[in-house]
């Protein structure tokens, strides 16, 4: 007997139908999938590439820093990718949410995200982002910066965790739907 699983309530949907919602869907999490891992990456990067350089020596490394930055730096390429990564996540958290086990991968990804990157950004590091890179040179005291520096490296740990597990977390979601999200909302086979 063929058993339906309704996508609408009162209506079956039809098969052209569940072709275009799995493609949206295997895209949307394709996206967030590569959007996440390109944030984290980014952050990785930042931690043994640029970081060990621009905190070695303050406030002679935050100045080289504001020398080096000047044309474009971290705050060009983390704010779009970051809007990218939610937009995608409430993208795929909409298409999926009918599915139990997969809308809460992606709703926890996006709940760490917001938490480490977004909402620990606004009230962490925005504020010693100005205090070391906006305020102008020799505003503060070079002790009040190396303070503000090592906070700073220390809560950027924060940070890179979130961005690990947003990663993991989307990647899980897109194997889990590459594993048991292929098949139709309406089963075909009239077999027992």
């Amino acid at each position: 007997m063929a058993t339906q699983q309704l996508d609408v309530p009162g209506r079956a949907p039809e098969r052209g139908e569940d072709a275009v919602r799995g493609k949206l869907i295997w895209s949307a999490l394709v996206g967030l999938t590569w959007a996440a891992m390109m944030s984290f990456g980014g952050v990785a990067a930042e931690t043994v590439m640029l970081y060990p350089n621009v905190f070695h020596d303050p406030p002679a490394s935050l100045d080289r820093a504001r020398e080096f930055l000047a044309v474009s730096g971290p705050s060009d390429y983390f704010p779009p990718l970051g809007a990218s990564v939610v937009l995608l996540s409430v993208a795929a958290t909409v298409l999926t949410w009918r599915q139990r086990g997969l809308r809460w991968w992606i709703v926890a990804a996006t709940v760490v995200f917001v938490a480490c990157e977004f909402l620990f950004s606004v009230v962490f590091f925005w504020p010693r982002n100005e205090i070391m890179f906006v305020d102008p040179a020799g505003t503060h005291s070079p002790e009040y910066l190396r303070q503000v520096a090592d906070e700073f490296v220390a809560g950027h740990r924060v940070r890179l965790a979130g961005g690990a597990v947003t990663a993991a977390l989307s990647f899980a979601a897109l194997l889990r739907w590459a594993r048991t999200g292929q098949r139709p909302l309406v089963d075909t086979d009239a077999r027992s």
